[in-house]
């Protein structure tokens, strides 16, 4: 259910950006990025949910690796784009200076690729993709916890997961201190650092533990819980950064409606 939410808000915040023109700007760019990674995990969630409804992983090894690649790619992607949204709106906000198509274009592309590096490692023998405790879909075996599995967990989370933290957490501080300076609370910026820790935080608990300690003590349906609570990212990330932003969320409405935004609106908005 939370995949099939989150892909259809997802969705909805594609193609708000392709069919209404005045979503269409460099920082917008950035949020699109986010929906479509946030679309592909919750293509990644269906396959799952599929295979869990026959009981049994119906596409082989090469399916599995396949399976593995396209989940983590489109989940380190997701946090990538968040991390590119919290500078861009650090800029937007505190030093008043205006993204360019060029740099937001290089930005998603950057995160994309970069996403693309660490996920086609297992692939290459540096990690490892398997199937998760279930065996109804894969991910990063973190069964075996040896020295080639440690190596690799480390170095994915501080350049996937604390490297991108710590940019959310200090570009939303200071966008929280000129709010709290002006009065005026655009947004909550506590979210989309509460949105990586809360959604994601569990899974690398999970990951960090198998490092130094044997999980498979721990019943497979308890292990799953981690990977079920990460799958809810897209649907949180539609609320935090399409439906949380006023002026995306007035193009989606537009769509939905036909009820055309005047430009002035959409200028006092994004001041």
């Amino acid at each position: 259910i939370s995949a099939l939410l989150g892909f259809c808000l997802n969705g909805l915040t594609i193609i708000s950006f392709r069919k209404i023109k005045e979503l269409r700007t460099p920082s917008n760019l950035l949020v699109l990025s986010i929906a479509l990674a946030d679309c592909g995990i919750c293509i990644n969630a269906f396959i799952a949910a599929f295979s869990s409804f026959l009981r049994y992983w119906p596409y082989g090894s090469d399916g599995c690796q396949i399976h593995g690649f396209q989940g983590f790619w489109t989940a380190l992607a997701s946090i990538s784009s968040s991390a590119a949204v919290a500078w861009d709106r650090y800029h937007h906000y505190c030093t008043r200076s205006k993204l360019q198509w060029s740099t937001a274009i290089s930005m998603m592309g950057f995160s994309w690729l970069f996403a693309a590096f660490w996920s086609v490692m297992p692939l290459l023998g540096w990690g490892q993709y398997d199937y998760e405790p279930l065996r109804t879909c894969c991910t990063l075996d973190y069964s075996k916890g040896n020295r080639n599995y440690i190596t690799f967990l480390f170095a994915l989370s501080i350049f996937n997961f604390m490297i991108p933290g710590f940019i959310i957490l200090m570009a939303y501080q200071s966008i929280h201190q000129k709010f709290k300076k002006s009065g005026h609370y655009k947004f909550n910026t506590g979210l989309p650092l509460k949105t990586l820790v809360i959604c994601w935080g569990p899974y690398c608990l999970l990951c960090f533990y198998a490092a130094v300690e044997n999980v498979m003590f721990i019943s497979p349906k308890y292990r799953m819980i981690p990977a079920v609570i990460a799958k809810t990212v897209p649907t949180v990330d539609a609320f935090v950064y399409a439906l949380g932003n006023e002026n995306y969320r007035g193009g989606i409405w537009q769509f939905l409606t036909g009820q055309k935004i005047e430009k002035s609106e959409v200028d006092n908005k994004t001041k």
